[in-house]
């Protein structure tokens, strides 16, 4: 959650931002064993965290989805 309009736009900027970026992903294992990902940002703070995949290769795809969408995702603002 955010505490203003402005730092959720400032967060979804960075994940726009930061999301075509390699070394901006660290791939991870849950204690369940289920793989996950985490997105950073340049000064490594935590601007995401994925779902729970069900493989190491169904994460891989997660990360590229991510990739390849968020640039350009469309944002809808729903507090008007």
């Amino acid at each position: 959650m955010y505490d203003s309009k402005s730092g959720a736009e400032n967060g979804i900027n960075s994940v726009k931002v930061n999301a075509p970026i390699d070394e901006r992903y660290e791939k991870k294992t849950s204690s369940s064993k289920d793989p996950y990902f985490i997105l950073k940002a340049k000064n490594g703070e935590t601007i995401g965290t994925s779902e729970m995949y069900s493989s190491t290769s169904a994460r891989d795809k997660g990360i590229e989805a991510v990739k390849e969408n968020a640039p350009d995702a469309k944002v809808e603002d729903l507090t008007k």
